[in-house]
């Protein structure tokens, strides 16, 4: 199973030009089904600031991931302003990084919503992927494949297309495949399709120092052992492998992806076992196949 989409999107709405902000909202994904915004995630006001000036506003964007975001600024009905430069637009900011990305001068007395929307995609727009060889996501359990590459039930889209499913018995630990940063983590989820929380996994992503990001997805509501801002090494643990989100089995969703210009794509990787590089094929929808080295 996919795990929920990865791209933010703050909204602020104004319900008039000098009002107090009358709607936050923060989802993440350009597609159903959503990663979750949770108490561990930024709100829409951490990545979306207006400050009031004498002829409208200054839009400011921040980044608050502990790694690089690419960021769109776009217009959602500027009824009575104007927006210099005009509106989309785009920049890549640093951990942290907080830059003002355009001015709104009010241009007509309106009564109408002063609407900004942000949208951002964590990673750089130009990684540079190695090729290195990943370690198993996991130890002491036989390496069983759910759904492999391209698997018809949910891999077809971009940001899963090259997943993994590994079938694993849920408290298995799940590792760290490669050392990096760890840029997101979502544990506040119950169950399989547990219905408050929308059917949204449990999961943890990790920055590799190659523009990479690997995501470990469908964890168990307790375990997780990192922080956002963390560094990880290979083979470190990160979590326990769990049933959360949309789910048909305990299962570890694993996948390389990239940020291809604001949208992550995933990408093919090469990674080991006990016995030697792992070959997987495309389009795997028999349950539990094992993978040959």
């Amino acid at each position: 199973m996919p795990p929920t989409a990865p791209l933010l999107a703050a909204c602020l709405l104004l319900a008039c030009p000098f009002a107090a902000p009358a709607q936050r909202l923060l989802h993440w994904g350009a597609a159903a089904p959503a990663t979750p915004a949770t108490p561990a995630t930024p709100t829409g006001d951490d990545w979306l600031q207006l400050e009031r000036t004498s002829g409208g506003y200054v839009a400011w964007v921040r980044n608050p991931l502990p790694g690089p975001v690419q960021v769109r600024l776009r217009g959602e009905g500027l009824q009575g302003y104007e927006s210099v430069p005009a509106l989309p637009a785009e920049s890549v900011l640093g951990a942290g990084e907080r830059r003002a990305l355009a001015r709104l001068y009010r241009i007509a007395d309106t009564s109408g919503p002063l609407g900004l929307a942000v949208d951002a995609v964590p990673g750089r727009p130009d990684p540079l992927p190695d090729g290195q060889l990943y370690r198993l996501p996991f130890a002491g359990v036989a390496v069983r494949i759910d759904q492999g590459y391209e698997g018809r039930f949910s891999h077809l889209d971009p940001a899963n297309r090259y997943a993994l499913d590994f079938a694993l018995p849920e408290g298995t630990p799940v590792l760290a495949a490669r050392e990096g940063t760890v840029l997101q983590v979502e544990g506040h989820f119950g169950g399989a399709g547990d219905a408050a929380a929308g059917g949204q996994a449990n999961l943890v992503r990790v920055l590799h120092r190659d523009g990479t990001m690997a995501i470990y997805a469908h964890l168990a509501p307790t375990g997780i052992a990192v922080r956002p801002g963390q560094w990880v090494q290979a083979g470190q643990r990160l979590a326990l492998s769990g049933q959360t989100g949309f789910s048909t089995a305990p299962h570890l969703h694993f996948a390389i992806q990239v940020n291809a210009g604001l949208r992550l794509a995933a990408i093919p990787f090469r990674i080991a076992g006990p016995l030697g590089e792992l070959r997987f094929p495309h389009d795997e929808d028999t349950p539990a196949t094992t993978a040959a080295p």
